[in-house]
């Protein structure tokens, strides 16, 4: 998982295959005005995703994994006080893996919370279970989708 302003977003284009595109996509001066709708970027390998949804409390949520893709979740408006658990450390699942949706959901507690500010994105691995979409207000986020392979 990283934590870190969207002014220093350069610095991780050769950490992964697809972050050049997806960082280029999240630097996009336009970005606040975008439609709520998916973006694609490079085919199914990398997608984006506009939201602007009320959030959630903690009671509400349950932490989230992906095996195929990594999560970059931008915030453009609000405050996302975002959960993180390690993957193998997830030991409550709701269910089985979907495999077409690539989602698994735990009822497990997050270990961390991560208060993250307009500006601001954090990674997801999936290695990084997380539990995205808490606030008390509104949020306005772009989430960028890059395949793992």
């Amino acid at each position: 998982m990283i934590l870190d302003s969207l002014e220093n977003a350069h610095r991780y284009t050769d950490l992964y295959k697809g972050f050049p595109e997806a960082i280029k996509f999240l630097l996009r001066p336009d970005l606040n005005e975008l439609p709520v709708e998916n973006y694609e970027i490079d085919g199914d390998r990398v997608y984006a995703m506009v939201a602007k949804d009320s959030g959630r409390k903690k009671a509400d949520a349950l932490l989230e994994i992906h095996e195929r893709y990594i999560d970059i979740q931008l915030v453009l408006a609000g405050t996302d006080e975002m959960g993180w658990k390690s993957t193998p450390s997830c030991k409550h699942p709701t269910g089985k893996y979907d495999k077409e949706s690539d989602i698994q959901f735990f009822t497990d507690n997050p270990d961390a919370w991560l208060p993250v500010e307009p500006g601001f994105f954090v990674i997801f691995f999936p290695e990084d279970a997380h539990m995205p979409m808490i606030s008390s207000g509104q949020l306005h986020k772009v989430v960028v989708k890059v395949a793992v392979k």
